[in-house]
């Protein structure tokens, strides 16, 4: 059975009103870096978009209990650490190093990676979880979700200063890892017992992917 539940209708403004705060966030950041003779001051606020978005998930989240917040620090800690291993011996997705974009760094890797890794896994267990499949296949379908995800923010990332591949070439073995670790974080997911029905997350995963693929494919 899917978890997926239509918004209440006394919530139905408020999702209207975060959509558009979601949509006003990316679209001017767009607009801004493609168009600015300064993208680097919309570059600033890239943690600040993350923050609201992380925020407005959270809001929506209902009956945000012990279980939901283990989750959270479980996925958070799990994707801190895969990337500071990364970053450190290229055994996890290859030989790359974060740039300034993304915020202060510890032991290399911004903090706000962690948010980001629980973000992706969120969106994407959500989303399949509106999908009447059994949990060994909303598992592989959310990984895939998140290594989509992954491609379309991997392809404008150097540019932008949020990471950069050794050599300038992302490797097959990043989305490798992506996927192998992705897993294990949908499966935390699916195992940890807390609602998983946000009416923002299909908005927010495609305006977040859309807002990706533009940068890069509008920006050459």
């Amino acid at each position: 059975m899917s978890d997926s539940l239509p918004p209440p209708a006394a919530n139905a403004a408020r999702l209207r009103a975060a959509q558009a705060l979601v949509l006003l966030f990316h679209a001017t950041g767009l607009v801004g870096l493609l168009y600015s003779h300064d993208p680097g001051f919309y570059l600033q606020f890239t943690p600040l978009t993350l923050l609201l978005s992380a925020a407005l998930l959270a809001a929506f989240q209902p009956g945000r209990n012990a279980a939901f917040w283990q989750f959270c620090l479980a996925v958070g800690l799990l994707g801190f650490a895969a990337e500071v291993v990364g970053v450190h011996t290229g055994a996890l997705f290859g030989h790359y190093a974060y740039g300034d974009a993304l915020g202060p760094k510890w032991l290399d890797v911004p903090p706000l990676m962690a948010l980001n890794w629980v973000i992706i896994t969120y969106l994407a267990g959500g989303l399949a979880r509106r999908l009447p499949l059994g949990e060994l296949a909303r598992t592989l379908v959310a990984a895939l979700l998140m290594v989509g995800f992954d491609l379309c923010l991997e392809l404008p990332a150097g540019r932008y200063d949020f990471w950069h591949w050794t050599g300038g070439v992302i490797p097959f073995r990043n989305f490798r890892d992506w996927f192998i670790l992705a897993c294990l974080a949908q499966m935390l997911f699916n195992r940890v017992r807390f609602t998983k029905a946000n009416p923002l997350v299909p908005f927010l995963y495609a305006v977040q992917l859309l807002f990706f693929f533009a940068l890069e494919w509008l920006g050459k």
